[in-house]
């Protein structure tokens, strides 16, 4: 069954539940889903949900961060909530560990050695882990396996 057939079952059920946070990040997970398959005019695959799942969390990220910063810790926590409800639609995401056996590989196949090369490398690594890693935690291993 598709993602976004998940997803409208999802929102009937906490409908039904009357689970009003769950309802409202789905509802709102919907939308945005709805919104670029009207931008792109055809229905998206489960990958294409999960990238726009994926936008969603990095954009409650950066709001947990700026009301930490503007002294609003309940509104953080609302944001922390909706990411971990947007967290069910995507795929489990790589340890650390499991990155960086990843990256040593890719940087030998590539043969970056340095800071120069680490475009190379992110060229070569994000195929491999795209949706299953954040995107910072990979740019943080590849910086860390280069020695930059």
């Amino acid at each position: 069954m598709a993602l976004r057939d998940d997803i409208s079952k999802d929102v009937s059920a906490a409908l039904k539940a009357g689970e009003k946070e769950k309802l409202s990040t789905v509802r709102m997970l919907l939308s945005a889903v709805k919104y670029k398959e009207v931008d792109l005019r055809r229905p998206l695959n489960d990958e294409e949900v999960q990238g726009v799942a994926g936008t969603l969390i990095r954009q409650r990220q950066d709001s947990v961060e700026q009301f930490r910063k503007g002294g609003r810790p309940e509104l953080a926590e609302k944001e922390e909530r909706e990411i971990e409800i947007l967290k069910a639609y995507l795929p489990p995401q790589m340890s650390a560990d499991e990155l960086r056996v990843i990256i040593k590989k890719l940087a030998t196949e590539v043969g970056a050695s340095g800071q120069k090369d680490m475009g190379k490398l992110m060229k070569a690594v994000m195929p491999h882990v795209k949706g299953k890693a954040d995107g910072k935690l990979v740019n943080d291993i590849v910086k860390e396996v280069l020695g930059a």
